[in-house]
């Protein structure tokens, strides 16, 4: 077996993962009450403000495993508007980065009461990042484009843009991250400044309130620069308690692009997918959920396990007024 091959259809399949270091990366976070950290159109679209914090952890007892941590807020600013802001740190090995993004979206309702949801959102967000790459353990001999012994930082800005449809117990979203980015010049001179990412999902919510409540979900994702797909395919379940609502479901994630490599005397293509269960509770205005990614596939590192962990609080909600199985506004 070739290993050096092995490595390398490795490391493309990581940066299908993880789609390269262009903001924050697209992960299973969004299922955890969080569609606003992906879909800007989400900002004050729900009864409650909300605070979601989030941290990823891969490869727990590996050395510069990547790792993120988001902090987000998002409410309703009068009938029809919404603003929110988001912070992130993102570290992967010797790359990381940081930045903040603020949004403001505006609702059109063209419900004819409070009760009969019928919504379409805009949403913009205009990001400031700050990229950094670590140089100090490079050797400068390995490649002429790295220098070695030094740190490595430049900061970029970009802008995403999104709307969201609600009907009912139906919902569909549709995003371009980094429509506008400036350019960045950290790696090479050539590097490019296409950095777009265009995302569309839709789900519906099946069941009713006082019992057991369903939700399928699909969200594609498409790279414009590299031309890499990938597509989740999501069924959470609700159940509404006394103190609040529990709730769990399972992401599978596939992508549209395979890679090549070497097994004994021969080739074999692998795509990569990884499968995610996620459980969940609402304790009155808190939330917290959990969620454990796992990559499968023959070519993988370490036990291949992605952690990762929420913790939300509800502010200044208001009487849930549309009725519907909407969870993610009501």
């Amino acid at each position: 077996m070739n290993f050096k091959k092995i490595y390398l259809i490795f490391g493309l399949l990581l940066t299908q993962l993880s789609f390269s270091q262009e903001g924050i990366a697209v992960y299973s976070d969004y299922l955890s009450d969080n569609y606003y950290l992906i879909h800007p159109s989400m900002a004050g679209a729900a009864n409650c403000a909300k605070i979601r914090l989030t941290a990823r952890q891969q490869w727990f007892g590996q050395d510069d495993a990547p790792q993120l941590q988001t902090l987000s807020f998002n409410g309703s600013v009068g009938p029809s508007s919404g603003i929110g802001v988001i912070a992130f740190n993102d570290k992967n090995g010797y790359h990381s980065q940081t930045g903040a993004k603020l949004t403001y979206a505006h609702h059109i309702r063209f419900s004819r009461s409070d009760y009969d949801l019928n919504q379409l959102s805009f949403g913009m967000s205009g990001g400031l990042i700050s990229s950094r790459l670590d140089e100090t353990k490079f050797d400068p001999e390995f490649d002429p484009i790295v220098d070695g012994g030094m740190k490595q930082k430049d900061s970029y800005f970009n802008i995403d843009v999104g709307a969201s449809y609600h009907y009912l117990d139906f919902y569909a979203h549709f995003t371009v991250k980094n429509v506008i980015a400036s350019k960045r010049d950290i790696y090479t001179d050539i590097e490019s400044d296409n950095l777009k990412k265009y995302l569309f999902s839709v789900g519906y919510v099946f069941g009713f309130q006082e019992s057991l409540q369903w939700e399928p979900s699909i969200l594609f994702q498409a790279v414009d620069e590299t031309k890499e797909k990938t597509i989740d395919v999501n069924l959470k379940l609700y159940k509404e308690m006394d103190f609040g609502r529990i709730w769990g479901g399972l992401s599978y994630r596939r992508s549209l692009d395979g890679a090549q490599y070497v097994s004994g005397s021969g080739t074999k293509d692998q795509n990569l997918q990884y499968i995610t269960p996620i459980l969940g509770v609402n304790y009155k205005n808190f939330m917290v959920s959990y969620t454990y990614s796992y990559l499968t596939g023959n070519v993988r590192f370490d036990n291949s396990g992605f952690h990762q962990i929420t913790l939300g609080l509800n502010l200044f909600c208001k009487r849930e007024k549309y009725d519907c199985n909407c969870p993610a506004v009501n």
